[in-house]
């Protein structure tokens, strides 16, 4: 949920040197409207892409939502496509963490590939939104991005996740917690982000949202540096630990990634920290390979925007079935999973629901006042996701190297933004 400072600034400068030539490439290709209206769509198929980080500087990959998009998108071919169309899932593009490269991807997926949608998308830049925006391609993805909130051709798999004016907050961070804790009345909590523009709006989020729901925000920071780990974290702690009038608070919320969360879980735990500790990142079995990250996560609960795996319904029973069935194997479970699968999952949604004359303008039809209920994110709505999230979520927490439910999912009644 946080980035680099410097991150975003780059992302910025190269999208705006960028863009302008993609538009100026787009100007050139002679397509018209109506061409556009029908990119990518046959008689019998539609053709879509992705855009995945799968490789970045740090090692960290979300390489599987690309199998999360294949697993839906299978399922979707084995029981006839949509209205008669089967899905041609050309598979994702590497952005390797990159705004140039996004960029570059999202101009060759629609310029040479000539896809009717992207699905997933699935990065912490997203520098090629408004050349999508502007070519009116349908592009889904994780709305934990701004890009997400407010487009009309750029949807979030659950909302958009992050409050804009004249949007609401998702509550589920704080009733998740208020249910762990038995209530929030008397209970303190401390917030940490990153020193970032990304860092300062978190803050700026959780403080209104934990405070509107009872809690005592006791430390409201975004005082970790964002280019590197601290390897020191003994002045944060300090000052968190002591923040609740001298005493330690009872809740202590992270709002970074996950190398950040280690150094800081590990120097909280090391001076006999009993309080519960908090994240929205690190639900990935991934972890648990390494002895000292899964001691530094143990007894963490982590947000989640979707059901978690270890709940049981009908909808999370397919859904393993079908990463089994596409991975050709059991694989451990993942969040970058759901990102893939449930991103195609609202573009087939809306897909089906425009009927078999599809293109651009019945696509955009069919979204505005699309809903479903019972998902894995929930009940979903158009255009509310555009702009606010579905508001729904569960907490799990690590415990002995096992991730368990320590409150369920449901969705909350969300909070005005301000």
């Amino acid at each position: 949920m946080s980035r680099p400072t410097r991150t975003i600034a780059a992302a910025v400068a190269v999208t705006a040197l960028l863009l302008a030539s993609a538009c100026n490439s787009a100007s050139t290709t002679g397509s018209s409207e109506a061409e556009d209206s029908v990119r990518g769509v046959s008689d019998t198929s539609v053709k879509v892409g992705g855009i995945v980080s799968m490789t970045t500087a740090s090692g960290y990959s979300k390489k599987d939502t690309d199998l999360g998009a294949r697993a839906r998108f299978h399922r979707a071919n084995t029981e006839g496509g949509v209205n008669g169309r089967k899905i041609d899932y050309l598979g994702a593009e590497d952005d390797g963490q990159d705004p140039a490269k996004n960029l570059t991807a999202a101009r060759k997926l629609v310029q040479q590939d000539k896809v009717f949608a992207i699905a997933p998308m699935s990065s912490t830049t997203f520098s090629g939104a408004d050349f999508l925006q502007k070519q009116k391609v349908p592009t889904f993805g994780w709305g934990t991005l701004p890009s997400f909130c407010g487009p009309t051709y750029i949807y979030g798999f659950g909302g958009c996740m992050v409050p804009m004016p004249g949007g609401t907050i998702s509550q589920t961070w704080p009733e998740g917690l208020k249910k762990v804790l038995g209530g929030s009345a008397g209970r303190s909590v401390a917030i940490l982000a990153n020193d970032s523009d990304a860092g300062t709006f978190a803050i700026r989020t959780y403080k209104q949202s934990f405070a509107s729901a009872g809690f005592k925000v006791t430390f409201a920071k975004p005082s970790v540096p964002a280019t590197s780990v601290p390897n020191d974290w003994s002045a944060y702690t300090k000052e968190i630990l002591r923040s609740n009038g001298g005493k330690a608070p009872d809740a202590i919320v992270s709002v970074m990634q996950t190398p950040y969360n280690i150094g800081l879980f590990t120097a909280i735990k090391r001076t006999g920290y009993t309080g519960l500790l908090t994240d929205p990142t690190d639900y990935d079995p991934g972890l648990l390979a390494k002895s000292a990250t899964k001691k530094a996560l143990d007894g963490v609960h982590v947000l989640l925007s979707f059901q978690p795996f270890e709940q049981d319904s009908p909808a999370m029973t397919q859904f393993k079935e079908d990463i089994r069935k596409a991975a050709g194997k059991d694989v451990p479970l993942n969040m970058h999973m759901m990102t893939g699968y449930m991103s195609a999952d609202l573009f087939l949604a809306i897909a089906e629901k425009a009927g078999k004359d599809l293109t651009v303008a019945s696509f955009q039809k069919a979204a505005d006042g699309f809903t479903d209920t019972g998902t894995m994110v929930g009940d979903r709505a158009e255009p509310k996701g555009q702009k606010e999230s579905f508001g729904c979520g569960a907490l799990v927490q690590l415990k002995d190297g096992k991730y368990v439910v320590s409150s369920p999912f449901r969705c909350y009644p969300p909070i005005p933004f301000k």
